[in-house]
């Protein structure tokens, strides 16, 4: 644990809990029923992914539940006690109401201690796009800066961080209302991939329909090319999430480490957790990197 500050986040981060142990970072679990059975979001420990996507694939219900203000105040409190601030990020706000429980908690716990910090951001972003993020602000930490300036800076460069999503497997799109079932039935039989990124405001939004597998790998590595920062030459870390489908993960990872060779070693491939996998189902691969900033 940092001696100076915690840099906090959720469990939608999808990291591994040895990659956020490297990180040193903190972080509080969501909620989800699986056939109306309650598991905490916890990084596939109690419920292995594996298991989890299986679940679903043989139609099993699925429903999240946010982290309360009451969670916040009893996980940041024991910060306070510690006599660390805090610097927590939340999960998107166009994706979930997280980040107000976070900034009650916080408020509420401004008056018990008063000689403390907790600065709350809302991440606008999501799964190992918000890992990456904090990957980021991790290092930054490290090459010491301070509580306040990492606030300031991940305020002014959250938008640079991009991400894409395309999904193989339309089933829990339609049942989720993302895709009409005409178009899902249209879209399964033409092997329509949707390609989907996260907006400035941080909600997930349909791009583009594209026909194959093959063409949407293409695609959405396209983007990463017009986008990222350096273009060709970018020097960064490149994070991929995927729920239950790594070969479509490691091609588009193949595809990025050949066509951008200066990357900061090789592509990291995590799963998809619980919570936002509850709403994409299997067959769903997220692409994550820094670029131009966000701006529709």
């Amino acid at each position: 644990m940092n001696e100076r500050y915690i840099i906090s986040c959720c469990s939608t981060v999808d990291l591994t809990e040895e990659q956020l142990k490297e990180l040193d970072l903190e972080y509080i679990c969501f909620h989800y029923e699986l056939d109306g059975v309650s598991y905490l979001d916890d990084l596939g420990k109690t419920r292995s992914y594996e298991d989890f996507y299986s679940a679903m694939a043989n139609g099993a219900e699925t429903k999240t539940s946010q982290i309360n203000p009451d969670e916040f105040k009893e996980y940041f409190k024991r910060f306070m006690e510690a006599g660390k601030d805090v610097l927590h990020l939340s999960l998107s706000s166009g994706i979930s109401g997280v980040v107000n429980s976070a900034r009650i908690a916080a408020a509420e716990l401004a008056e018990e201690y008063p000689e403390r910090k907790i600065l709350v951001v809302d991440s606008l972003a999501a799964s190992s796009g918000y890992g990456l993020l904090m990957e980021r602000l991790s290092a930054l930490r490290a090459e010491g800066m301070g509580l306040e300036e990492l606030y300031e800076w991940t305020e002014a460069n959250k938008l640079r961080l991009r991400h894409w999503f395309f999904s193989t497997d339309l089933t829990f799109y339609i049942k989720g209302g993302r895709v009409s079932k005409t178009a899902g039935f249209v879209g399964t039989v033409l092997n329509i991939c949707p390609l989907l990124d996260v907006n400035v405001d941080g909600k997930l939004i349909p791009r583009a329909n594209i026909r194959t597998k093959k063409k949407v790998i293409r695609e959405i590595v396209g983007k990463m090319t017009a986008q990222a920062e350096g273009r060709e030459h970018y020097k960064d870390k490149v994070f991929i999430s995927q729920s239950a489908c790594f070969k479509d993960a490691q091609a588009v990872a193949d595809l990025i480490e050949e066509k951008f060779p200066e990357m900061d070693g090789k592509v990291v491939i995590n799963s998809i957790g619980t919570t936002i996998g509850a709403h994409t189902g299997p067959g769903t691969v997220a692409l994550f990197y820094w670029g131009d900033e966000r701006t529709d």
